[in-house]
């Protein structure tokens, strides 16, 4: 019997800028050598210690109540991590910097190639993370068949009017904006790869058609309290497919 890898906790932000059509999302390829293997896929990635050391400087939601909203200990980990990922990953910061003379592009360079760790960052330029600019939305457990698994938090983020986002370069090969119409009929030509997680998320994104109308979805379904969405890969005749289902599922709607 083969063991059961153990999923990592993660943190994934699906960043949205108002257009004057629809909302358009970050979407960022990965590298081919990455875990997700030249797809594109919203800016995230793994907690790592440091997550759960700056919680004096995570502004706008209290830990109990982080705690309650995305029901496990040390909540403002995920927050932070998801802050930490989308500034490494695109350069976008949801954050205050009261240091002064902060270099955030060398900043951002540091932290990626890690001669720079996340705590020192945020504490030694008196960094308060806007955790309340995010908005939790859906929460997914990787396949137990899987070979890397995950357990990843989804939140939805506002793209700040002064800022710019572009892809890192290394393990991110290019970005894009894309409505959730548009990214999906994109995978459909094959213009663009895709993963079933991505797919449901955009999916469920697709038919709001402005940027206030996701943050007040996604407001509801933090109301009503986030389900895990655990599918299982199922064979058929040789072919492999992913379904939803499992422990405590839910569906994206």
């Amino acid at each position: 019997m083969t063991d059961v890898v153990v999923a990592r906790p993660s943190s994934t932000v699906v960043l949205v800028r108002e257009t004057g059509d629809s909302p358009e999302l970050l979407l960022m390829r990965r590298h081919e050598r990455s875990a997700f293997g030249g797809a594109h896929a919203f800016p995230g990635g793994v907690l790592e210690d440091a997550d759960s050391l700056v919680q004096d400087h995570c502004a706008g939601i209290a830990p109990g109540e982080a705690d309650s909203l995305l029901r496990v200990d040390c909540a403002l980990a995920y927050f932070s991590a998801a802050i930490r990922e989308l500034f490494e990953e695109s350069g976008v910061l949801l954050a205050t910097v009261a240091g002064r003379g902060v270099d955030l592009g060398a900043a951002r360079d540091a932290l990626n190639d890690g001669t720079l760790d996340w705590r020192a960052f945020v504490v030694d330029n008196d960094v308060q993370l806007h955790c309340d600019a995010l908005h939790y939305f859906s929460f997914w457990i990787t396949p137990e068949a899987l070979p890397r698994r995950f357990s990843t938090r989804f939140f939805l983020a506002a793209m700040p009017d002064d800022q710019a986002a572009g892809h890192c370069g290394g393990e991110l090969t290019d970005s894009c904006w894309l409505s959730a119409n548009s990214a999906l009929a994109a995978y459909r030509e094959g213009e663009i790869s895709l993963h079933f997680p991505t797919i449901r998320t955009l999916e469920a994104l697709a038919p709001h058609g402005t940027l206030d109308e996701l943050l007040e979805w996604a407001a509801a379904r933090a109301h009503e309290g986030v389900p895990c969405i655990f599918p299982e890969i199922e064979k058929r005749r040789g072919e492999a497919r992913v379904i939803v289902g499992g422990r405590d599922s839910g569906a994206l709607e």
